[in-house]
């Protein structure tokens, strides 16, 4: 069925497989903005929710940060939060309530404030009050516009030395990524596309998606991207926490686990997780479906995890196209925010 260019055509009317073969160029995306800072940084949190938050998730295996930093996906920012505080607003739309409302709080406690979103009332704001405008493109959704995301943040932070490990990657790695990526499209056969072979795997099914710390990024996105793109339930966890609660979930009812199993298991992770994978698998035998096993390519953390999300940004769109959707809308979504007024 995936090698009908016919009904691919057909149902994916947004052309959202042709929005994800271009995310090999957002990492040389150049912004306009700056960020000075009027004082020292000694904390940072970003504000956002879904789409606009899950780049923070990025910061915290890649490239790690210097000083603490906390991600609020709602309406409060910590008691925490003053004149020592870079607090990035992040929104792609710009009118996210919870976001608009954190900067209403950020605003009232003193903090540094940086917002990045694609227009919209954050936008508004922004240049209103003078704050650095990191602008993200209009025109696609926001959990396509991940990696132009993870780039402003990196565009922010890079001059406040407040990152670990070596930014300079990021310049190169999507031109790295694109050879893959053309591998996943449209045009190639299921036997050679590896990405139709996992959603084939996933139809009918609710995806479960494990992973060590380093590559939870990822398996975090592709959570998001069963839910939007494929109109699919799914979650996400990671090793070790998952043998300290879930873990034990599997060992009893159902017999039968309408569930299909992604597990992304790198070798830069923890020498301990990796072997948590091999063990929990052996001790979950007949109890849970066996694993998919991904095993992401490339010789650096970065190059694995725009990989390994990439991928799942394919997967789920060719799961949503099985499901017999377009998996660009999000329609719900919009009745929802009518509904909340």
């Amino acid at each position: 069925m995936l090698d009908d260019l016919k009904m691919i055509h057909t149902r994916d009317k947004e052309d959202a497989l042709g929005v994800a073969a271009k995310q090999c160029d957002y990492f040389s995306r150049e912004f306009s903005a700056t960020f000075a800072p009027t004082g020292d940084i000694k904390n940072i949190v970003l504000a956002g929710m879904g789409g606009s938050a899950l780049p923070g998730v990025v910061l915290g295996s890649w490239p790690r940060l210097r000083v603490p930093f906390e991600i609020v996906r709602g309406y409060d920012l910590p008691a925490y939060v003053g004149p020592n505080t870079l607090v990035i607003s992040s929104s792609y739309s710009g009118n996210t309530e919870e976001t608009l409302e954190a900067l209403k709080q950020a605003e009232e406690g003193g903090a540094q404030i940086v917002v990045v979103a694609a227009g919209g009332k954050l936008a508004e704001i922004a240049n209103q009050k003078n704050y650095p405008l990191f602008a993200i493109p209009s025109g696609i959704q926001p959990r396509m516009a991940t990696f132009y995301f993870v780039n402003a943040f990196i565009a922010i932070l890079e001059p406040l030395g407040v990152t670990v490990d070596d930014t300079s990657e990021l310049r190169q790695v999507g031109q790295w990524l694109k050879p893959f990526v053309d591998q996943w499209g449209p045009t190639v056969p299921t036997s050679q596309n590896y990405a139709k072979q996992i959603a084939l795997e996933l139809i009918g099914k609710t995806p479960i998606i494990y992973s060590g710390p380093k590559m939870f990024p990822a398996a975090n996105k592709w959570k998001i991207a069963c839910n939007e793109n494929g109109k699919n339930t799914a979650w996400c966890n990671y090793y070790p926490e998952f043998n300290h609660n879930e873990f034990i979930g599997w060992s009893s009812h159902p017999v039968e686990k309408p569930f299909a199993l992604v597990e992304i298991r790198s070798e830069l992770e923890h020498p301990r997780v990796q072997r948590r994978f091999a063990v929990s698998e052996k001790l979950l035998s007949g109890l849970r479906p066996s694993p998919l096993v991904v095993q992401p390519i490339g010789d650096t953390l970065l190059q694995q995890l725009v990989w390994a999300t990439a991928l799942g940004d394919f997967v789920t769109i060719y799961l949503g196209l099985l499901n017999g959707i377009d998996p660009t809308p999000v329609g719900l979504v919009e009745k929802l925010k009518v509904e909340l007024g």
